[in-house]
């Protein structure tokens, strides 16, 4: 399964950008988007840019994913404590 995940533009070289996920460099094309800027937002997947978001989005949705892996990481602690 794969996963689109909210990145924030940090440097551009051409059609790549570099981007930060969380903390997190790697780098993703842009060529399938116009018109993006360093600090502009984009849903990274597969290695491309595939869609501009806005900054409060993109913000929201890293902070929920961060909540859903914690709950995850409870219940797999959780579960390795018992018999």
């Amino acid at each position: 399964m794969c996963l689109a995940v909210p990145s924030k533009i940090v440097e551009i070289n051409g059609n790549v950008a570099k981007v930060d996920v969380d903390g997190v460099s790697r780098e993703a094309s842009i060529m399938l988007l116009d018109d993006v800027k360093i600090g502009d937002y984009v849903i990274v997947h597969a290695g491309f840019a595939i869609n501009k978001v806005d900054e409060t989005a993109a913000l929201q949705t890293l902070e929920d994913m961060r909540a859903i892996l914690a709950a995850d990481n409870r219940a797999a602690d959780s579960n390795q404590n018992q018999p």
